[in-house]
């Protein structure tokens, strides 16, 4: 739909934001017909979400109800616990795939990380980026809330960017402390220093249009502007959706 002539508008950056939202139900207890609403609601938005994230039950019966649209389907791997086994992670994703996914959200064995096995944490993401192949999306969550050092964050990227991962994504949005601007910035000056081709994801924890905004402006501050499009920047910030859809919609 038409938005303001000013980019820098609430109607302007609220359709911006839009198209690079992940729209993401992860709730334990989400039955299908929650699902097929969720769809709904995507479908309907003045400005179509980059991707639509649902744990991998729910896969097939979205897959169904997104037909026909430009919306991505994301489903999560190895989460949130971010175990050490690369078989298991094999099978998640290959079963996520064989449902419809067209992306997956793998959570990086931190704990392995953490305890300093940097070595299980590498095969974990290799074993998923293999599945994936070079056709699917795979965002790797460093879950940087919890890795807590920017040492610890920039060891998790190097493990990402060296596989060869599409995305790197701060959180789960399951731990106390998810998304920040701090662990941001060192996860994108490690994708500026790897050339910029890997996307950043923010993820959890965000909950006001001034929150997401400030993500786009440091990723535009570290990787220039324009950078920032749906194949190289994504934001997980679902509670923002129906304030995002109502400025969006708003008269000019």
């Amino acid at each position: 739909m038409p938005v303001s002539d000013d980019p820098h508008s609430p109607r302007a950056l609220a359709a911006r934001l839009l198209s690079l939202l992940d729209l993401t139900s992860l709730g334990e207890s989400d039955t299908p017909a929650q699902i097929e609403a969720l769809c709904a609601s995507a479908l309907a938005a003045p400005v179509l979400p980059a991707a639509l994230c649902v744990y991998p039950e729910h896969v097939a019966g979205a897959r169904r109800h997104l037909q026909g649209s430009t919306i991505k389907l994301a489903t999560v791997v190895n989460f949130p616990d971010g175990g050490g086994d690369p078989a298991r992670v094999e099978r998640e994703a290959q079963r996520a795939l064989a449902a419809g996914a067209d992306e997956i959200d793998l959570v990086l064995p931190y704990r392995a990380l953490l305890a300093g096995d940097a070595a299980v944490a590498g095969a974990v993401v290799r074993a998923c980026r293999a599945v994936c192949g070079d056709g699917i999306v795979l965002k790797l969550i460093v879950e940087s809330g919890e890795l807590g050092t920017p040492e610890h964050i920039r060891q998790a990227c190097a493990i990402g960017l060296e596989a060869g991962v599409d995305f790197l994504k701060t959180s789960t949005g399951k731990v106390p402390v998810n998304a920040s601007l701090a662990a941001a910035a060192v996860m994108l000056d490690a994708i500026a220093e790897a050339g910029g081709r890997c996307g950043f994801k923010a993820a959890g924890g965000i909950r006001t249009l001034a929150d997401a905004a400030a993500y786009l402006d440091l990723a535009e501050a570290r990787l220039g502007p324009g950078w920032s499009d749906p194949a190289h920047f994504r934001i997980g910030a679902s509670a923002l959706f129906g304030a995002l859809v109502a400025a969006a919609s708003a008269a000019s």
